[in-house]
This record gives structure tokens, C-alpha cells and sequence, in this order.
């Protein structure tokens, strides 16, 4: 079992940076990949970012590409992501999420996660 508690959502203008934190427990976080999503409102759920278990491997949506990263610290069972450049449309609730699976080119055609967590709130004001 991994549960997960996602932290770091607020306001902040346009051009602005905020840096969420994903708080894992459980022993097989650490072999877990790894995957942040979010929901605008009105809006389907769509994937963001993705990082291997041992953080080797990335992939990003394009939406996102160059302006967020994605990260993780084993030794403190918590992932990252670091928006930097951020914009009205980035409004959305953020998840993080734990999968066995590695999608590959895949991570945006909505993957199956097997352990999520409650959401962060990030609002990007114009």
C-alpha cells in the first residue's frame, strides 16, 4: 500500500513559480513510478509529468515541457514538481499518483495508477 499526500498548491500571479511536494508512506513508494495530473475545472483530468522509480527516466506533457520539472528523493519517500513560468491555464487541482507501470511515450493517453492521492489546489491568476 502507498498513500499519498500532495502539499505546495496556492495562488500566484502569472510568470510566477510554485513547487508542489508529494508526501508518500509505504515501503514500495520507492520502486514506484511516479506521476502528477491535474483537473481543471469543467475539465477532464490529464496527465502533466511522470519520473521513474530510480528518477532516470521523465516524460512530459508538451503543455508543460521547459517549464515544469519533475523530481523525486527516495531517501525521503517524496516526489516533486517545480512550476516555474506558470500561467492562467495551469489552474487546476494537482494529483500525484503511484504505478508499478512504466508508460513510456503513453504517460498522456491517461494510464492506469494504482495509488493516488487527495489533490493541491493551484490557482494562476492573470
Amino acid at each position: 500500500q502507498v498513500q499519498l499526500v500532495e502539499s505546495g498548491g496556492g495562488l500566484v500571479q502569472a510568470g510566477g513559480s510554485l513547487r508542489l511536494s508529494c508526501a508518500a508512506s509505504g515501503r514500495t513508494f520507492r520502486t514506484s513510478n511516479m506521476g502528477w495530473f491535474r483537473q481543471a475545472p469543467g475539465k477532464e483530468r490529464e496527465f502533466v509529468a511522470a519520473i521513474s522509480w530510480t528518477g532516470t527516466s521523465s516524460y512530459y506533457a508538451d503543455s508543460v515541457k521547459g517549464r515544469f520539472t519533475i523530481s523525486r528523493d527516495n531517501a525521503k519517500n517524496t516526489g516533486y514538481l517545480q512550476m516555474n513560468s506558470l500561467k492562467p491555464e495551469d489552474t487546476a487541482v494537482y494529483y500525484c499518483a503511484a504505478t508499478t507501470n512504466w508508460y513510456g511515450s503513453r504517460w498522456s493517453l491517461d494510464p492506469s495508477m494504482d495509488y493516488w492521492g487527495k489533490g493541491t489546489l493551484v490557482t494562476v491568476s492573470s
